[in-house]
């Protein structure tokens, strides 16, 4: 339940439409309705403005199907299913068919599914990776974004190896309304960005790399330390958390 529909119950109430019990029987799964395996927070967006996720990694796939379908049902705004595997993937459809699915080729890497997508938003969101083997997390933050009423512009294999690549979609990068650079390695590519535009830029740091970059921990300190002014950090992987930070940002 969001803010206008709460709205909207309580006017109902106020005007002899819909009787206190009902509304109260409509309002008894706010702040959580109790699964036994989990409390489900229909509460997060009437607070946030941004629904519960469901991270899948570690659950069943019947738990990730049940709490999908809670949140369609009784919830508000847009359902993410993140991280999930191919069979979590297909319960949680076999439950709830509608979902959008999406896949990395490779069938061991994890999927993101959604549902009920938010109306179109004002903003223009650039998503940059440094190289392909970053486009997982990036296509996390994509799927998040287009869930939440983006239309986000994907530019793939951008590192500062060939850094004629990013210079040649900076126009693009300066007129949008955020950025997210998705990089591994030496993690790079965020202070470059950052040094390109205006635009608020979120950098997420990923376990893509050599011995040395120590499963994304260079790219994060790295980002940490940028010489470009007021990037967002996100932690290693997390693309779902820049598409979430993108979405506060741009309100």
């Amino acid at each position: 339940m969001d803010q206008p529909e709460l709205s909207f119950l309580l006017e109902q109430v106020r005007d002899g439409a819909v009787t206190p019990e009902l509304a109260l029987e409509r309002l008894r799964n706010l702040p959580f309705a109790d699964l036994g395996f989990a409390r489900v927070d229909h509460h997060r967006f009437l607070r946030q403005e941004i629904p519960e996720a469901v991270f899948a990694r570690g659950k069943s796939a019947s738990q990730c199907a049940s709490i999908v379908a809670e949140l369609l049902e009784h919830g508000s705004g847009p359902v993410v299913l993140t991280r999930a595997s191919a069979r979590q993937v297909a319960a949680a459809l076999e439950r709830c068919p509608g979902g959008t699915v999406t896949s990395a080729d490779d069938d061991d890497m994890p999927s993101i599914v959604t549902w009920r997508h938010s109306p179109s938003r004002e903003g223009q969101v650039v998503v940059v990776t440094a190289g392909t083997a970053d486009l997982p997390v990036a296509n996390e933050c994509v799927a998040t974004l287009a869930a939440h009423g983006f239309a986000p512009t994907l530019i793939a294999d951008s590192g500062v190896a060939g850094i004629h690549r990013i210079l040649s979609n900076e126009a693009e990068i300066r007129k949008c309304d955020a950025v997210v650079v998705v990089a591994g390695m030496e993690g790079a590519l965020a202070s470059v960005v950052g040094g390109l535009t205006p635009a608020p830029v979120v950098a997420v740091p990923t376990s893509v790399g050599y011995g040395a970059s120590f499963e994304g921990l260079t790219a994060l300190l790295a980002m940490l330390a940028s010489c470009s002014p007021g990037i967002t950090i996100v932690g290693i992987d997390n693309g779902f958390g820049a598409a979430c930070a993108v979405t506060r940002l741009l309100r």
